[in-house]
C-alpha cells in the first residue's frame, strides 16, 4: 500500500481515523506531562499510577453498573490519585524511599484490582463485557464519544500545564528555591501528579494498564536526547508520542491480528532507539563520529607540527623527511602513513622523493595556525 493510500484510509476510514485520533491524543498528553516525570526522576511513578488505576475501573463498574468510558475513567482517576497520595504519605512519614513506596503501592493496588476484576468477570451481569480491555488495552474499540472524552480530559490537563508552567518548572529543577520564594511546592507537586494521573487514565483504554508507563516515559526519554531546553523537550515529547500513536494505529490497521496498543509501544520504542543513536550531542553514532573526527584532526595536527619542527631543525620549511622520523615523534606511529595520505589529499604535504614528505605552502600556513592556537591555549 502506497503512502497516498495510507493517508486516504486515515482520513476516510472511520475506524482508523477514530483510533488514530485517540492514540494521538494519548501520545500528546502523556508525552508532555511525562517530560516532567522523567526530569524529576520519577519514571516509575507512571507505572505505579497506571497499575493503581485498575481497582478504580472495577469499583466504578460495581458501584454504577455502567461501562461508559467517562465513568470508568473517573474511577480510574480517583484510584490513581489515592495511590499517588499514599506513596507521598509513606515517603513523608516513614524512612521508606520513594522507589520502595512506589513498588509497594503498585503491587497492593494492582493485586486488589486483579481480585476485583476476577470477581466482576464471574458475575452474571452481561454489562461486564469489555472491562478486561483496561488491562491490556483495546484501541480498536474506540468510538467517537471515547475520543471526545479523552480529548476533553487531555485538553484540560494541557491548559493547566500551560497556566502553571513557571511553577512546574521550579518543581522540576529547583524545588527548594521555589519553597524559599514562597511557592506552595507541596500543593504544586500534588497538582502535577494529578495531571499525570489524568494523562494515564486517558490511555488506559488504548494501551492498557500494563503498557501505559511506556507512553509516559519513552517519548520524554527520546526528546531529552535532542535538547536541553524544557519547552522544546515538552513539545518534542508530545510530537513523538503523537507520531507513535498514529503510526501504531495505522500499522495495526494494515496488518491482521496486530494489536494496536503493543504496536504503539513498539513505535515509540523505535523513536527512542533512533534518538539514542542519532540525536546530536548525545546520540551514540553522533558521539562516535565526533570522536573519530576529533582523533583524526589531532593526528593531522600532530603530523603537521612534527613536520614543521623537523623542517625548522634543518633551517628550511621545505626540507623533506621520512615517515620513520615522524613515527619516532608521534604518539600513534601506526597512524602516520594514513595521516600523511589524508594531508596529501588536502594539499598540505607533498612527496618529494620516494619515501620523503615535506610541507606545502598551504600546509606550512596550517601548521603555523595550529602552533599559534596552541600558544594561545597555554
Amino acid at each position: 500500500m502506497s503512502l497516498f493510500e495510507v493517508l486516504q484510509s486515515l482520513i476516510s476510514d472511520y475506524t482508523i481515523r477514530t483510533v488514530a485520533l485517540g492514540s494521538a491524543t494519548l501520545g500528546i498528553v502523556s508525552g508532555a506531562l511525562g517530560a516532567f516525570a522523567v526530569l524529576r526522576r520519577q519514571s516509575l511513578l507512571g507505572d505505579a499510577i497506571s497499575h493503581t488505576a485498575l481497582p478504580g475501573v472495577a469499583l466504578a463498574f460495581l458501584l454504577t453498573g455502567s461501562r461508559l468510558p467517562l465513568t470508568l475513567m473517573i474511577g480510574a482517576g480517583i484510584a490513581g490519585w489515592i495511590g499517588t497520595l499514599a506513596v507521598m504519605a509513606i515517603v513523608r512519614r516513614s524512612r521508606i524511599k520513594q522507589d520502595s513506596a512506589l513498588g509497594m503501592v503498585l503491587a497492593v493496588f494492582f493485586g486488589i484490582g486483579l481480585v476485583l476484576m476476577t470477581y466482576v468477570q464471574r458475575t452474571p451481569d452481561a454489562g461486564k463485557a469489555g472491562l478486561d480491555k483496561f488491562l491490556f488495552g483495546q484501541a480498536s474499540t474506540l468510538m467517537t464519544r471515547d475520543v471526545w472524552t479523552m480529548g476533553s480530559i487531555a485538553g484540560v490537563a494541557l491548559i493547566v500545564l500551560f497556566l502553571f508552567w513557571k511553577e512546574f518548572k521550579l518543581l522540576a529543577f529547583d524545588q527548594e528555591f521555589g519553597t524559599s520564594m514562597g511557592f506552595p511546592m507541596r500543593i504544586i507537586d500534588i497538582l502535577l501528579t494529578t495531571l499525570l494521573v489524568a494523562a494515564i487514565i486517558v490511555g488506559l483504554q488504548t494501551v492498557g494498564v500494563v503498557l501505559m508507563s511506556a507512553m509516559v516515559v519513552a517519548p520524554a526519554a527520546a526528546a531529552r536526547q535532542w535538547t536541553d531546553r524544557l519547552g522544546l523537550m515538552v513539545v518534542l515529547s508530545a510530537l513523538f508520542g503523537a507520531l507513535a500513536g498514529v503510526s501504531g494505529a495505522v500499522l495495526s490497521s494494515l496488518t491482521d491480528r496486530l494489536p494496536t496498543g503493543p504496536t504503539i509501544v513498539l513505535c515509540i520504542s523505535a523513536v527512542v532507539l533512533l534518538s539514542f543513536l542519532f540525536a546530536p550531542n548525545r546520540g551514540l553514532v553522533y558521539n562516535w563520529l565526533h570522536g573519530f573526527r576529533k582523533r583524526r584532526n589531532l593526528a593531522m595536527d600532530s603530523v603537521l607540527l612534527d613536520l614543521l619542527e623537523l623542517a625548522d631543525q634543518h633551517g628550511s620549511r621545505r626540507h623533506p623527511h621520512s615517515p620513520d622520523a615522524l613515527r619516532s615523534m608521534s604518539g600513534n606511529p601506526l597512524a602516520v602513513d594514513k595521516t600523511l595520505a589524508e594531508l596529501h589529499q588536502l594539499g598540505w604535504v607533498v612527496r618529494t622523493e620516494p619515501g620523503l614528505w615535506r610541507l606545502t605552502a598551504e600546509g606550512e600556513l596550517q601548521a603555523n595556525r595550529r602552533l599559534q592556537e596552541l600558544e594561545v591555549t597555554r
